[in-house]
């Protein structure tokens, strides 16, 4: 494993070098033209592609219905949070009927760790009525009938599809959209309007799997207050360099997870993940 970390941390280092001189071609450029801008954008999706290969969902789960319970409590907390909390929760609520018919008070107290989770824990048992009642017990596979499931919108919707199902969708959480505007693809806001301008750049076949490198990376080094602009491996392709720290070193240690030699957000993550799982709920 520590080999594995050495080799990220090694490939992250020959990315993130100074580059000086194309970053400040970079920031001298003309303005950018619509087809251009889709070029660098398509490079900059092939650049994270090679960094973070082993980009995945970062939710633990073994079926469509974990994972979309874990997506409906990862709302306003981490997804490290999540994964501590749901081993046991599953434990005792393995179906949608099991859930649908759990003691509030009880399920409540398993949410607590998630935050919000009163809130949490009426969307889990409206969703789970839901399918048990209007959906045989399964968790329906289009964005239609997810939509209609208490406390699932678009961006939920697009998370199970793409990870359970198979079929392509933008995840537009808040690293994604800080990150699609840093990079300049786009300067909207609203969720639905960033899917929308997203989409029309990228080949369907890339949503899902672009989603995950743009969460990876906002995660690890492009940070909403402070990006790792220094050890970034797009810089040079990115019109907000400078924002955060430029100095390599510095750079270097505001990295997070894998690439900052610490453990993940997952207990159970994938076998290329090169990085150390997480710990379970209440381990040091």
């Amino acid at each position: 494993m520590k080999k594995a970390e050495e080799k990220t941390a090694r490939k992250t280092a020959e990315r993130a070098a100074p580059r000086q001189t194309a970053v400040r071609r970079a920031a001298a450029r003309k303005p950018e033209s619509h087809l251009a801008m889709v070029r660098r954008a398509r490079r900059i999706n092939r650049e994270l592609a090679e960094v973070y290969s082993y980009a995945h969902p970062e939710l633990d789960f073994e079926n469509p219905f974990q994972l979309l319970v874990a997506t409906v409590l990862s709302a306003q907390t981490t997804d490290l949070r999540v994964n501590q909390t749901t081993p046991a929760l599953f434990a005792a609520y393995p179906t949608p009927e099991d859930m649908a018919a759990a003691d509030p008070e009880k399920l409540e107290e398993l949410l607590r760790p998630t935050g919000f989770f009163r809130a949490k824990a009426r969307s889990v048992l409206g969703l789970s009525a839901a399918l048990r009642d209007r959906f045989g017990g399964e968790v329906p596979g289009t964005m239609k009938d997810l939509v209609t499931l208490p406390g699932v919108g678009r961006k939920t919707a697009n998370v199970v599809l793409g990870n359970a199902f198979g079929v392509p969708g933008l995840t537009v959480d808040t690293h994604f959209g800080r990150l699609v505007r840093r990079f300049g693809w786009t300067e909207q806001t609203d969720p639905d309007k960033v899917e929308k301008e997203i989409a029309e750049i990228f080949p369907k076949s890339e949503w899902t799997m672009l989603s995950h490198r743009l969460i990876f990376h906002g995660r690890r080094v492009c940070h909403s207050r402070k990006p790792a602009c220094g050890a970034c491996p797009v810089a040079p392709l990115c019109p907000a360099y400078g924002e955060g720290e430029t100095d390599p070193d510095k750079a270097r240690k505001l990295l997070k997870y894998e690439m900052g030699g610490k453990p993940g957000q997952r207990l159970k993550p994938p076998a290329d993940y090169p990085g150390e799982p997480a710990p379970p709920l209440g381990a040091r």
